[in-house]
């Protein structure tokens, strides 16, 4: 028997069944479901300091369990010190059983840990069904060593259904568990 996620066996269990009820869909086809998540980190600091891009790699890497890639400069800033093709951040994309790994140590360990967490705001979506929030400090998570943290720094969190609206992400990601604020 292989290995499922618990937040991947819950979609199937679950999610799909209260999905149809709710948008009576014709065809199970039709249902939305997460296709990738993306975690990006942007290093302003890292014009003076190269160490802190490898930094947030070697971060990131440890989140998610997938080496995460260095993100670089598109164009020359003169005013930032900002030169073209030089690292300013990092990013991940995660798929299949390493993104519903991720996801459920989100919603179960992590954002529980976050100071004052009142809920997910409703309005990270972007009006096609995806949902993008913002982590202020990488050390909610287990995996990072509160004392070899050079610098607290944030990152975003996208997370890419294939869902038509943002009625159909939302109902998705609460029967997944995700906390969202009451309104």
């Amino acid at each position: 028997m292989s290995y499922v996620p618990r937040l991947h066996r819950k979609y199937k269990e679950e999610v799909l069944s209260g999905m149809m009820t709710k948008f009576a869909y014709k065809n199970a086809m039709q249902i939305p479901q997460i296709q990738k998540v993306v975690l990006n980190q942007g290093v302003g600091a890292a014009v003076n300091d190269k160490k802190l891009v490898d930094a947030a790699v070697d971060e990131m890497s440890k989140i998610t369990g997938q080496k995460a890639q260095a993100t670089f400069s598109k164009k020359a800033i003169s005013n930032f010190k900002l030169r073209e093709k030089m690292p300013i951040g990092a990013k991940v994309t995660l798929r299949n059983d390493r993104m519903y790994d991720f996801l459920d140590r989100l919603i179960t360990i992590s954002l529980p840990r976050v100071r004052d967490f009142q809920g997910l705001n409703s309005k990270g979506f972007d009006g096609r069904g995806n949902f993008t929030m913002g982590v202020t400090e990488q050390i909610i998570f287990p995996e990072i060593d509160i004392d070899k943290v050079n610098k607290i720094t944030g990152m975003d969190v996208t997370i890419v259904t294939s869902s038509k609206t943002d009625e159909e992400c939302l109902e998705l990601l609460k029967l997944l568990g995700f906390p969202f604020k009451i309104k």
